[in-house]
């Protein structure tokens, strides 16, 4: 069955555009500049945001490879004021996640005793996929930024200069836009590379917070209607053009400690996260980092990050921002 995917694009001149892509090929839409103004208007016209797109659909087609080549993909969404768009996401959600984590943290405690980590990941086991109608064990959760932080395919994650490490976490996305009335919808899940300081956060896990105060990529694709139980991927990063590390890693509901919707409930039952016409990006986990194999990252390394359904790679170099003293005056 072929995935259904948006995508923005935006063209030599600036235009930008929404394309539909499913069995029917690359279609670019009428109407629209962004999946934003799209899902918004599938939501005042009450219908799904695939109804929407085809609605809008034309003959104008575009090869998808080639407009990631060329540097004309955007990622699958973002929002016009930067503000109005949350990045956060959720920590040992996924089944061997905690292995990493808990032997961090065992080696600097030097304790046989289990972590604060192993404990919250073996509570997400037990009790993180709820029966229907009920609520399930909150996860770990953190805050990444806003807009600013979101980066795009082929565009540069950039550490801070404080920086201690720079890391690769390649994980699904859920995108989600808040109604008018509170509610919030999912539009889809895409590919993400939701970086961190892995460093930072061994130091001691009280520092998990600065370490995911980071950029973060999202893929082109954002993959619409049910999201697959099952997919598989490979993570690797690219120096000089050779691969230096490779990992397949896992995601979807069968390789996870928690259901979306437990994930999603545990994050949206705040108020704050339910402004009206609000933007979230949510990261959902990760098992696999090249930090727990001993890889250290170089500035110009390239991770790239792969899985079907998704039909492109997720591609960023890494950089490192020049040094920028701050100084707090009194007023």
């Amino acid at each position: 069955m072929t995935s259904i995917r948006l995508l923005q694009h935006r063209g030599v001149d600036g235009r930008r555009r929404v394309i539909l892509s499913d069995a029917d090929g690359s279609r670019f839409l009428d109407g629209v500049d962004s999946t934003l103004a799209l899902a918004r208007a599938a939501i005042a016209d009450g219908v799904t945001l695939l109804e929407a797109a085809r609605a809008r659909a034309t003959d104008d087609r575009i090869d998808l490879d080639a407009a990631l080549a060329d540097g004309h993909l955007l990622p699958a969404i973002d929002h016009d004021d930067t503000a109005r768009l949350t990045l956060a996401g959720t920590g040992l959600t996924h089944l061997g996640s905690a292995e990493g984590r808990d032997a961090m943290h065992k080696a600097a405690a030097s304790s046989d005793t289990p972590t604060d980590s192993m404990r919250m990941f073996l509570e997400g086991v037990e009790g993180g996929k709820p029966a229907a109608g009920t609520v399930g064990q909150q996860p770990e959760w953190f805050y990444k930024g806003d807009g600013l932080a979101l980066v795009g395919p082929g565009q540069p994650l950039t550490s801070p200069s404080f920086a201690q490490d720079g890391g690769e976490e390649p994980e699904l996305a859920g995108i989600y836009l808040i109604g008018d009335d509170g509610t919030p919808f999912r539009l889809g899940v895409a590919l993400a590379n939701e970086f961190s300081d892995h460093v930072t956060e061994r130091h001691n896990y009280l520092w998990l917070a600065h370490s995911k105060l980071r950029q973060a990529a999202l893929g082109a694709e954002l993959l619409i209607g049910d999201v697959p139980r099952d997919i598989r991927g490979t993570s690797r990063i690219l120096r000089d053009g050779q691969t230096v590390w490779e990992k397949p890693f896992l995601t979807g509901e069968d390789n996870m400690s928690h259901t979306l919707s437990n994930l999603e409930h545990h994050h949206f039952k705040y108020a704050g996260f339910r402004r009206p016409g609000d933007v979230h990006v949510h990261f959902f986990g990760t098992a696999t980092l090249s930090f727990a194999d001993q890889v250290r990252t170089q500035p110009g390394d390239v991770f790239e990050i792969e899985a079907a359904p998704f039909t492109l790679p997720l591609r960023n170099p890494l950089a490192v921002a020049a040094d920028a003293p701050v100084a707090v005056r009194v007023l």
